[in-house]
């Protein structure tokens, strides 16, 4: 199971019930399940996946969907169409065989057999090999279509191996083999298809996240002049190691500074050198994600560390984060709405922004089961796409990630870059946050005092927008 670390499971319980660690905010960790009640809860959610599944098949005209597990190279869909296990197999198969009448019918070929397995698949005796076990479900079933994981996109839709592939060549035939076609269309339903019994879960999740990036964002962590960036990503994979959740991306920082040439990569702000250390007057960015019970979250938010005297922001940085405020509200309220597609999405949020002279930048895309999930990214390339744009699917989830770029007048007119990134849920009234959203920055270095805990910042409700 990836979404946990193995060694740091007993943790679980625990974190459940304390504080956290460092003081930094006082506020209690949200109550994590231990890993035996993590595994029930997701065996439920896949009762009511495969109640689904037969309808999708028949959609995107699947008679068989087959996916390949290999020993030390799991296919990332194991997990959500499988019980949430470690498959040890030298190759583990599942297949889902559109019955007619009989509806779905599911089959595990599996290294070794167990009681949970027979709960979802039916498990054949052993003793035939599984290309014969194979070769006879599709002369029982004559499935007009056999969907694998090859020619999708992304990595979740073409992740059958090469060795695999032939394998199952080997075993079905040429004349079954004409029949193969990408499962990418119904991965993508599938994975991107939220479950009502997920959602305070995946809300906890983001309550996480928040909490461990105000904690990195405190007092607690940050010393002006001394603190590193390194330090402080140090201490993000520390704090993750220390609840027993796992991240799926490499947590970065990025430095704003006045005077600062600020560099790019692929066309956005570049993430700080770990040995940057971080003085007064700088403006920081984040970028994390947590992953808990196969769900996984995305999260930027903005510090600020006050130069010597100063208890309040400068009103040209309240301005920009104002900006980006406004941004969301377009994106979110005004423009989205489901069975709208995400290229109308983009284009009207963006036509808003030049209306009202902020520059700005949309590249949102879908969360929930992976970080870069699989469902309608708006984003600049929405437009563009060759393909034809996504619809918006009522429920889905979204990392709602986008910036813009404003003139500081107390930084000699430099830009400045106020990046956001928050999880968010498709209503019918548009996109709606996790948590609330961040409409300060957190406050580093006071004088004088213990500092503001917990990333207490200065509102910018009020500030006009350039």
């Amino acid at each position: 199971m990836k979404s946990v670390k193995w060694a740091a499971l007993p943790l679980l319980l625990l974190a459940a019930c304390t504080t956290t660690g460092n003081g930094a905010t006082g506020a209690k960790v949200p109550a994590l399940l231990p890993w035996s009640e993590q595994i029930a809860e997701r065996e439920a959610w896949l009762e009511k996946r495969h109640g689904m599944l037969l309808d999708m098949m028949r959609r995107h005209g699947v008679g068989m969907w087959v996916v390949v597990n290999e020993e030390f190279h799991d296919d990332p869909l194991t997990q959500f169409i499988a019980p949430p296990r470690p498959y040890a197999g030298n190759r583990d198969i599942f297949v889902f065989i559109d019955g007619g009448d009989a509806g779905l019918l599911r089959v595990a070929l599996t290294g070794y057999s167990e009681a949970t397995l027979a709960r979802f698949f039916a498990l054949p005796a052993e003793g035939r090999k599984p290309q014969e076990i194979l070769a006879d479900l599709v002369a029982r079933h004559q499935p007009r279509t056999i969907a694998l994981g090859i020619g999708g996109k992304r990595g979740v839709t073409r992740s059958l191996t090469r060795d695999s592939y032939a394998f199952l060549v080997e075993a079905l035939g040429a004349e079954a083999e004409a029949r193969f076609i990408s499962a990418a269309p119904l991965i993508e339903e599938y994975l991107d298809t939220r479950l009502p019994e997920e959602w305070k879960h995946y809300q906890r999740l983001v309550e996480l996240t928040e909490m461990v990036v105000k904690e990195a964002f405190s007092p607690e962590v940050v010393v002006p002049g001394k603190t590193t960036v390194g330090d402080v990503r140090r201490f993000l994979y520390d704090r993750l190691w220390q609840l027993g959740v796992d991240t799926w991306f490499q947590p970065d920082l990025r430095v704003q500074r006045k005077g600062m040439d600020g560099s790019t990569s692929r066309g956005f702000l570049a993430p700080a050198k770990e040995d940057v250390v971080i003085l007064r007057g700088d403006l920081l960015h984040v970028d994390f994600g947590i992953t808990y019970m196969g769900l996984n979250s995305d999260w930027q938010k903005m510090a600020y560390v006050l130069r010597e005297g100063e208890t309040d922001v400068p009103d040209g940085l309240k301005r920009a984060l104002g900006n980006t405020l406004e941004l969301q509200d377009a994106l979110m309220l005004r423009a989205s709405r489901p069975g709208r597609s995400s290229a109308e999405v983009y284009e009207q949020t963006m036509a808003e922004m030049k209306e009202k002279g902020i520059e700005a930048m949309v590249y949102s895309h879908p969360l929930g089961n992976q970080g870069h999930a699989l469902g309608a990214s708006i984003d600049f390339r929405s437009a563009s796409r060759q393909e034809a744009p996504k619809t918006l699917r009522k429920g889905s989830y979204i990392a709602i990630e986008l910036n813009t770029a404003t003139p500081v007048p107390e930084w000699d007119g430099q830009k400045v870059f106020v990046m956001m990134e928050d999880p968010a849920y498709l209503t019918d009234e548009g996109w709606k946050f996790f948590v609330p959203r961040q409409e300060s920055f957190y406050l580093l270095g006071h004088t004088g005092s213990s500092g503001s805990k917990g990333g207490k910042g200065v509102t910018t409700r009020g500030m006009p927008m350039l």
